[in-house]
């Protein structure tokens, strides 16, 4: 399972959110802005920024919505395939 970690008043997070839903992928959203033991384990994991996306508990691309935006099909695909 796909997971995003956001927070409210977030242009970033809420791009990614939308590709991954025009690319037909499932994720859950954690709100790190609302849930302190998702804020705490995205600190100790090393992120100081948000989104973070997780697949199956490891970070699954660098960089957030940038790094997500510069996925090819293919691994949409794969995501789609494993939600």
């Amino acid at each position: 399972m796909l997971t995003v970690y956001s927070k409210s008043n977030c242009p970033f997070c809420d791009r990614a959110k939308m590709l991954l839903k025009q690319k037909g992928v499932a994720f859950e959203e954690v709100r790190v802005d609302l849930d302190a033991s998702a804020k705490e384990f995205i600190v100790n994991a090393g992120h100081r920024t948000v989104p973070q996306i997780y697949h199956n508990g490891k970070v699954f691309v660098e960089g957030g919505y940038q790094g997500l935006a510069q996925l090819d099909d293919a691994a949409f695909q794969v995501l789609k395939e494993t939600s």
